[in-house]
């Protein structure tokens, strides 16, 4: 049992001042190799960038199992708050999610502000939330993340729903502030649900008669990168981590015989992607759900794909099953040279390959998407024709 304590490149040259400074902690065991741990907290570090971090450091350990108090033990525990007091740390961001007693006992021991995986993506989630629906989906993730791990820290939501007459008979300070919060919670949901409801009407209406195609795929694939090049668009597109996180759609011409198509853009999947997120976001993610065509966009470059493609594959099963259509797309050919484009051929045959900076493959996945509109277009006049003579059927019965 050992642990390693890394500098990052970027901690290893100068820093801004102006960021917070954290180490990042990741734990090997029977049920993951130290290979994959490195590559969890590889992820990690990007994550904290999109934060708004400077990674110090990373900090693995290789245990049996973890240890229930810490995660890491009390002595590896120790450890770390000296090397957080000797590199000026602010935060520890553990790649694992921890409970709340967990972290509280590693705040006590390291006397630092400690955070995990899933309240690293939550923040970064409430930093890029722009419209009203992702700004209440966030806020009911975090409350429903936050509010086990409350410890007199909402005082300040006595103002929006409380002050003198709220506690209770017997009450604690504690099980106010936890009152307040579900409170809370009830309202957002409530409002969020009214949302849905008013953005589904609308989107019934529009996509009537549309051929609706949706990018889905692990965060950082180019997916609105890719919804620029194919439409026109201007969607911000960035390299970092969840840069979306509403749903975009725009027209789409694949063909002057086809129908009319439309591509959405969607807020990208990630590994360890926080349960109570998954949920709260269903309603942006529902584009997926509902499209005729889904292209499951992959950062073809990464040396990390393969997990990235299950992970995502995963999320989409979850999502719609297998009642709708995909087509893989392997994003970025053009950081891909002639060896690693052979494997990939032979590896996954019926996948597309594209770039969404140079637009190589473009026409070919054109044709792809026209094929399956043109094949939902027959589809759906076939059933209106069944439809019609079911009708005449029907009259001709009552007439007799």
């Amino acid at each position: 049992m050992g642990v390693n304590f890394a500098p990052t490149a970027a901690a290893r040259g100068r820093h801004d001042n102006s960021r917070e400074r954290v180490v990042l902690v990741g734990v090997s065991t029977r049920a993951q190799d130290p290979a994959t741990t490195a590559q969890h907290l590889a992820e990690l570090e990007r994550l904290a960038f999109s934060a708004g971090a400077d990674v110090a450091g990373t900090m693995t350990q290789n245990r049996t199992t973890f240890d229930p108090a810490t995660l890491l033990g009390q002595g590896k525990v120790r450890e770390l708050a000296e090397l957080c007091e000797a590199h000026n740390v602010d935060k520890i961001v553990f790649d694992d999610d921890l409970s709340p007693g967990q972290a509280k006992r590693l705040e006590e021991l390291t006397e630092r502000f400690i955070l995990d995986r899933s309240g690293l993506i939550l923040d970064i989630f409430a930093r890029q939330a722009r419209t009203r629906e992702a700004k209440l989906q966030v806020e009911i993730a975090q409350l429903e993340y936050l509010i086990p791990r409350l410890t007199k820290m909402w005082a300040h939501l006595e103002r929006q729903g409380g002050g003198i007459g709220t506690l209770g008979p017997g009450e604690t300070q504690l099980e106010t502030d936890r009152r307040i919060a579900r409170t809370r919670l009830a309202k957002l949901r409530r409002e969020l649900a009214d949302l849905e409801t008013s953005r589904s009407e609308q989107g019934k209406r529009r996509r009537s008669d549309a051929f609706s195609v949706a990018l889905a795929g692990y965060t950082n694939a180019g997916k609105s990168t890719l919804l620029n090049s194919l439409t026109g668009a201007k969607v911000l597109a960035q390299d970092r981590l969840f840069s979306t996180l509403d749903a975009t759609t725009r027209k789409l011409w694949v063909g002057n015989d086809a129908p009319e198509c439309t591509l959405s853009d969607t807020v990208g999947f990630i590994r360890k992607l926080p349960h109570h997120l998954v949920a709260s976001f269903r309603s942006t993610l529902r584009v997926v759900d509902e499209a005729d065509l889904v292209l499951h966009l992959v950062d073809g470059s990464d040396k990390f794909r393969d997990e990235e493609m299950r992970v995502a594959r995963d999320l989409l099963d979850e999502l719609c099953g297998d009642t709708v259509p995909r087509i893989v797309v392997f994003n970025k050919a053009d950081l891909l040279d002639a060896p690693d484009r052979e494997s990939m051929a032979i590896h996954f045959p019926h996948a597309l390959s594209v770039s969404a900076s140079t637009r190589e493959g473009f026409e070919t996945l054109r044709a792809a998407i026209h094929a399956e509109a043109m094949a939902w277009k027959r589809s759906r006049a076939a059933k209106a024709d069944k439809q019609l003579e079911q009708a005449v059927e029907n009259l001709d019965w009552n007439a007799a």
